[in-house]
């Protein structure tokens, strides 16, 4: 299964915008042949769009969400994209999945990152979410639930071969590092492919690394993206390809 991801420069408290810029990533991602577009964490608002998420928040299910689905069928791409998400309980931090053809998923981010998120987002309780496109077992996360090695582990025990990961990474010598070195030892700690899409460029509140990358369950990037501009990134995500690396590297089987 081919993947892209969308690293991108949403533009704050746009969300009609941000879906054109995510219909027209779909549309370029199908036509090379891409089953699935990962877009970043809170790409439908933008992160820095603070005191306007309760505005902007939209139900799981609800007219933004809906238009996703409609994008996903249009151009027949299944869709990941952060959205702040609207519910009785508060404001979550979330990722939605629609694959055009009915089949939803929604993950809320469990660990969230400093004084900012904590002041517009409830956090949620560590769950797994799990969906099966083109035989491909795919679980999520948000950013900061990456760092926690445990969190990718339980989804790996669950049976994914693919962790997405929309995330809002800064720019600064920590976010290169996650970048550069943790994603690729979480994929290979956990036998899985790892999806980590970042935002580019600036908005009012932070600066982001961009640095996109797939990594593979041996532990090389498959895709990559530069620290500066919107781009897609393209992997094909193969387990079966990686046998070998999990028959030398049986990290799941060995855990006590």
């Amino acid at each position: 299964m081919k993947i892209a991801g969308y690293q991108m420069q949403p533009i704050v408290g746009d969300v009609g915008a941000n879906l054109a810029k995510i219909e027209a990533a779909a549309e370029r991602a199908a036509a090379e042949g891409g089953r699935l577009l990962i877009a970043p964490e809170l790409a439908l608002t933008g992160y820095g769009a603070a005191d306007q998420f309760p505005d902007l928040a939209t139900p799981a299910h609800g007219p933004v969400t809906d238009r996703l689905s409609e994008v996903a069928a249009r151009h027949g791409i299944a869709i990941v994209a952060g959205f702040a998400e609207e519910t009785h309980d508060g404001t979550f931090n979330s990722a939605f999945f629609t694959d055009g053809k009915g089949q939803t998923a929604v993950y809320r981010k469990c660990n969230l990152y400093g004084p900012y998120e904590r002041a517009w987002f409830r956090q949620e309780d560590r769950r797994q979410v799990l969906v099966t496109l083109d035989d491909v077992k795919i679980g999520f996360l948000i950013c900061y639930d990456v760092e926690f090695p445990e969190n990718v582990r339980r989804l790996a025990k669950g049976g994914a071969d693919l962790v997405v990961v929309p995330t809002a990474l800064p720019t600064g010598w920590s976010g290169q590092f996650i970048a550069e070195h943790m994603i690729q030892v979480r994929a290979f700690e956990n036998q899985v492919f790892v999806a980590y899409i970042n935002h580019c460029g600036s908005d009012e509140l932070f600066a982001y690394a961009g640095l996109s990358r797939v990594a593979a369950p041996d532990g090389k990037l498959v895709a990559k993206a530069p620290a500066d501009g919107e781009t897609l990134i393209f992997a094909d995500i193969d387990p079966s390809a990686y046998a070998q690396s999990r028959a030398e590297n049986t990290y799941l089987a060995d855990l006590v």
